[in-house]
């Protein structure tokens, strides 16, 4: 029985441990290193990302976006990604989710409509990878538009976008 429980305790930490560098650190081994991108394109519909260089994409990925995606966001809580010209602000390496870029909504527009609405804009919207702890459930969660508003791709995708994307590119996001 003791060597049944040392076994089963084993296999349970093994476990553990493969999916944690399956989820933290074979996305950082898999991801291609690519040219630095000039600006970022989204289009909502097709749930497509692109890399662009000389105005030409290099590199596309497919995306989910908020649980409301039709048009742009109005308001916090409203599941919507916003739409329009914004910056890559910011970056966070610990984020809830497998890294994240800051997209620099609202800007001084989505303020004032926000106000005119009394409601408030929101914010925190991020290009991110998948949520620690499910990376590896990447490819089926991309599936459906699952965040809150903000621009999800598989973790290994995240690795290659987070290296070609620095700080201050610019995003256009169209519907």
């Amino acid at each position: 029985m003791r060597y049944r429980l040392l076994a089963i305790l084993f296999i349970v930490l093994a476990l553990g441990v493969g999916v944690y560098f399956a989820d933290s650190r074979l996305p950082a081994l898999l991801a291609e290193e690519l040219p630095q991108a000039e600006s970022v394109l989204v289009v909502k519909e097709e749930r497509k990302l692109y890399l662009l260089r000389d105005g030409e994409p290099y590199r596309e990925y497919g995306i989910a976006l908020g649980g409301n995606p039709a048009g742009h966001k109005q308001e916090e809580g409203d599941q919507r990604t916003p739409e329009g010209d914004y910056v890559l602000d910011w970056r966070n390496p610990n984020s809830m989710a497998h890294l994240s870029l800051h997209v620099s909504y609202p800007n001084e527009d989505d303020r004032a409509h926000a106000e005119a609405r009394d409601v408030s804009p929101g914010g925190m919207i991020m290009i991110h990878g998948q949520r620690n702890g499910f990376g590896w459930l990447g490819r089926l969660v991309q599936r459906w538009d699952w965040t809150d508003g903000c621009i999800a791709v598989t973790n290994v995708e995240m690795e290659e976008i987070w290296h070609a994307v620095p700080n201050g590119t610019p995003i256009s996001i169209e519907p």
